[in-house]
């Protein structure tokens, strides 16, 4: 497999979950909670896998920075076949639209996106929820090409396997892409920086905090055992990590 970050950039979130980009000028100076927002596009021998879709962030150019990675890789977008949402906060969907002269498309035109329709269900039960962009959200379910996921576990391909585990979101889900003896893990906003491993807390700003340390103490274990390699999408400094 081919692990491609597909890094937006570092970013400090406020409380109304408005995204500043940091840069050495700021980054000391700007308050609210620091993450980098780290979509990553997985390439197997039979698909082309993005792992959730960013905020769409754009450079002074008017290109998403998400494009111009992709580009600098000699991949198009509509190479894409699968789009793999764990979660619906914002800053893992609005990468997934885009504004077109003839309205709102699908960034990846090509790409079958999986979603789970009891995160939706939740996900519009919090209107006004700053975690959310409600627009952008309505947006992304009207396009083609949606699986709606129901089941708790299960195998979208002889390769992705996913499960339902909660925490962050009650909904939330996580994956893994198994090929030629390679296992990449993703375990979204349950574990989206190294620092989640190194010091075993519950935060406040999960779902369920308590469930979300229990899974990365598993999954810490398994890791190890298996020789997982940990995709990290909110972390400052790594991509990938293998402990």
């Amino acid at each position: 497999m081919k692990i491609i970050p597909l890094k937006e950039g570092n970013f400090s979130a406020s409380k109304t979950k408005d995204f500043t980009l940091l840069t050495e000028d700021n980054f000391d100076k700007v308050g609210g909670i620091k993450m980098s927002v780290q979509p990553f596009l997985i390439i197997t021998e039979n698909d082309y896998i993005l792992l959730d879709a960013g905020i769409g962030w754009k450079n002074e150019s008017g290109s998403t920075v998400v494009s111009e990675i992709l580009e600098k890789e000699n991949i198009r977008p509509d190479q894409i076949t699968k789009l793999l949402l764990s979660h619906l906060h914002k800053d893992h969907i609005e990468g997934a639209v885009k504004l077109t002269d003839n309205g709102f498309e699908a960034a990846f035109p090509n790409a079958q996106i999986y979603i789970q329709k009891r995160e939706l269900d939740f996900a519009m039960e919090k209107k006004g929820n700053p975690s959310f962009d409600f627009d952008m959200l309505e947006k992304l379910i009207e396009l083609p090409n949606i699986t709606w996921m129901n089941d708790d576990q299960g195998q979208i391909t002889e390769e992705i396997s996913y499960e339902v585990v909660g925490g962050h979101t009650p909904f939330m889900q996580v994956f893994w892409i198994r090929e030629n003896g390679e296992t990449v893990f993703y375990g979204a906003d349950d574990l989206p920086q190294a620092s989640y491993l190194k010091y075993h807390l519950a935060y406040k700003s999960d779902f369920d905090g308590r469930k979300a340390m229990e899974l990365r103490l598993t999954w810490e274990k398994e890791a190890r055992e298996n020789h997982w390699k940990i995709l990290l999408y909110h972390d400052l400094e790594k991509s990938v990590v293998e402990v």
